[in-house]
């Protein structure tokens, strides 16, 4: 009986501005890779089919589900997490803001809806909170915390204008 093996790919990139070099399955996701390898744990498997938001990170500045992302695409690139946005002793300014605006019950999806956030906060066309409820529509919070995870993001946009 012949054996069958996976293949695999060299993978290097930036991880929160560490320069990562790994050896993966190519079928391997992303998700799994920054989880289960790099021990990164904040990003969160909700759904594994790209529906909830929970896995969100940023691969050269643009969010991107990685549980539908392979390991592989990111080859060269830089991946922003979750423990890369502020410190400990120095929150982010929109971690400081969902606390503030009460924009966290359980926190398992926090991570991605601050990693859906900060993309929102940046892109200066989005000024109400229809457009801020539309583009975050892609991060479910299973506790209901929308409210306030919307004044928290207007909250950081006013603050960032002025």
């Amino acid at each position: 009986m012949m054996e069958s093996s996976c293949p695999t790919a060299r993978i290097a990139f930036l991880v929160n501005g560490e320069t990562v070099a790994v050896t993966a399955d190519v079928r391997r996701t992303l998700l799994d890779l920054l989880r289960e390898d790099l021990r990164l744990t904040g990003t969160k498997k909700g759904c594994d089919h790209g529906q909830c938001g929970a896995c969100t990170v940023h691969v050269n500045g643009q969010r991107v589900l990685s549980c539908l992302t392979l390991a592989a695409s990111v080859h060269g690139k830089a991946v922003a997490t979750i423990e890369g946005v502020g410190r400990p002793d120095q929150l982010h300014a929109l971690q400081e803001a969902f606390i503030r605006h009460d924009a966290l019950q359980c926190g398992y999806c926090t991570a991605g809806q601050i990693m859906s956030a900060l993309e929102v906060i940046a892109d200066t066309a989005i000024t109400t909170r229809d457009q801020v409820r539309e583009q975050m529509s892609g991060n479910l919070c299973r506790c209901g915390a929308y409210n306030g995870i919307v004044d928290a993001i207007m909250d950081v946009k006013a603050h960032a204008a002025l």
